[in-house]
């Protein structure tokens, strides 16, 4: 049947419902276009820690993380955890497209820059998108096809997929995606672990296959490929590009609140950091249990080591699990997509004023658009990590233009756009002309590009102060203070739910308690030159959250290694 058993066919059955049925369920909530791309900002903590993980793990990553490890050890991680010591910066990230209160990451380009630079975001977003469902749906089909030996083919699982995910997401918009995250990000932690205890007691233990397998397979750094200054190179340009992931607007602001949107975004991601461990080990396992798979193929590790070790039930839960991944990710991405389009192609070019049931109507055609796209580059891409590679650079270009337009009211749409172009072509060039490997080519563009954006800035005009003003004060005005906001005029995009005051007394007491409430990243230049002094009042809710966030990423590596430790 397919390669899976009676009992496999009923729990891929049971899941299949309910995910669809839930999906569809959430079609009653949705009543406006905000509430299709943003859910109308009303997710509290565990939603946003459930979307932050769902959205962000998808079947690529254990196909390529245990496909790197089974041939590089432990260091194939980095693959996925080029961001941990990233993600305590969302703790500081979040509240920024919290307060800025924009639909899609187009808007922030805008609105700080101008429509100019919006519109190449708007056309690097939809790639990146493309792009990504493309690897995600990739990933799924190599590791089902080595699941079912062959019998299921790479090309049929990519489209069975993409209907799933497709039939429901479009109906519900996030708000689907977000609550049928919740039930798919189980899925998704039992997938990462699954296999560990199966693999351990086949291979007779930790030390007896730390025996048959060379020393560097339990390091964190190899002698080739995923060297120290790849894992350098990559972490670099995670942190400059993870910042303008076209998803990570709706990921980080649509919470009902700033604590909301930090927790959800910043522990939803440490979720995932711990789940990449367990694929880690399994690719190291793998390399042990089913030796002889040549570098093109390492791929199907996961897959295959998933037919060898999992009992009849157990490979239709793995098949499940598989599919979850892949769905969490594809649907929201649908959406995103679909928001970036409508707000900042089809508003600004083909027709300005649109009905709340035209924009849907628009929106649903143009997600679907995205999904054809990615089906492009599912059957275009050799393997899954080359997309994962490509789908780096392409957004580290626009990286360095949002990170100078927080910290630098002086950096213009000059510099940003001029900063874009020399990041591609010095990577364009170091990669197709040079042959330099992708460590290098990190390494020549990001300097380049911040090089490139300060410079321009300087040389041109200013971008001008009443725009400058409006932006800065919508940074600086907390969630639930948007009176402030209106009584000065200053435009809001999606204000959305909020986790309001209520009576004046306790609008007054918020007031006092929030007043002092700053964000280090957008004050730093500020602290840096003596404009403003320091305040740990104003800024301990960054200090703290980020103090702790490092320290869980300290402890994640720690742990890690005190295992992989056992081994030697």
């Amino acid at each position: 049947m397919l390669g899976l058993s009676v009992p496999d066919w009923i729990v891929l059955f049971a899941y299949f419902a309910g995910t669809v049925g839930l999906g569809l369920w959430t079609l009653r909530k949705v009543k406006s276009s905000g509430d299709y791309f943003m859910g109308g900002r009303r997710f509290g903590k565990l939603l946003m820690v459930a979307q932050a993980f769902g959205v962000g793990t998808h079947t690529d990553q254990p196909v390529s993380v245990s496909g790197a490890a089974y041939t590089n050890g432990l260091a194939g991680i980095w693959y996925q955890w080029i961001y941990l010591f990233a993600t305590p910066f969302f703790w500081l990230v979040a509240p920024i497209y919290r307060r800025l209160r924009y639909v899609t990451m187009a808007d922030f380009f805008e609105f700080r820059y101008g429509k100019g630079i919006a519109m190449l975001y708007t056309f690097v977003g939809m790639l990146y998108f493309a792009m990504n469902m493309g690897v995600m749906l990739k990933g799924t089909g190599v590791t089902v096809e080595g699941l079912t030996g062959g019998v299921l083919r790479e090309e049929w699982v990519i489209v069975i997929a993409t209907v799933l995910f497709v039939s429901y997401g479009l109906a519900g918009g996030i708000i689907a995606a977000v609550y049928t995250d919740l039930i798919q990000g189980i899925l998704i932690l039992i997938l990462s672990f699954m296999l560990i205890p199966f693999a351990l007691k086949a291979g007779g233990g930790l030390q007896r296959m730390a025996e048959g397998l060379p020393d560097h397979m339990f390091s964190l750094v190899a002698p080739s490929e995923v060297t120290l200054w790849f894992i350098i190179a990559a972490v670099v340009n995670g942190l400059v590009h993870v910042v303008v992931l076209p998803h990570h607007m709706a990921i980080g602001g649509a919470g009902k609140s700033e604590i909301a949107s930090r927790s959800g975004w910043t522990y939803g991601n440490f979720l995932k950091r711990f789940a990449t461990a367990g694929w880690a080990f399994t690719g190291v396992f793998a390399a042990f249990l089913i030796p002889g798979l040549a570098d093109a193929d390492r791929e199907l590790a996961f897959g295959l080591i998933a037919r060898e070790l999992l009992p009849t039930g157990f490979v239709g839960l793995m098949f499940a699990a598989m599919i979850a991944a892949v769905m969490s990710t594809c649907d929201a991405f649908m959406v995103h997509a679909s928001a970036l389009y409508t707000q900042n192609f089809h508003k600004r070019f083909v027709r300005r004023e649109l009905t709340e049931e035209e924009t849907l109507k628009i929106a649903r055609i143009a997600g679907f658009g995205i999904v054809v796209g990615g089906l492009v580059f599912a059957y275009g891409f050799p393997t899954v990590v080359d997309g994962i590679k490509e789908a780096w650079k392409v957004t580290a270009y626009m990286g360095v233009a949002f990170w100078m337009g927080i910290l630098w009211r002086r950096a213009n749409h000059w510099g940003a756009i001029c900063s874009a172009v020399a990041m591609f072509l010095a990577g364009s060039v170091s990669d197709y002309l040079l042959g330099w490997s992708f460590a290098a080519q990190v390494t020549l563009y990001i300097p380049v590009g911040f090089f490139v954006c300060v410079l321009v800035s300087l040389l041109t005009r200013p971008e001008d102060e009443r725009k400058m003003d409006e932006f800065y004060l919508l940074l600086d005005t907390p969630v639930g203070f948007e009176k402030r906001l209106h009584a000065k005029g200053v435009r809001i995009v999606l204000e959305g739910h909020t986790e309001a005051a209520g009576s004046a007394e306790r609008e007054g007491q918020a007031a006092a308690r929030h007043r002092e409430d700053g964000l280090i990243l957008v004050d730093a230049l500020d602290l840096l030159r003596g404009r403003r002094r320091f305040s740990w009042q104003r800024y301990k809710v960054d200090l703290i959250g980020f103090a702790a966030a490092c320290g869980l990423a300290a402890a994640t590596i720690g742990v890690v290694w005190l295992v992989a430790g056992l081994a030697r």
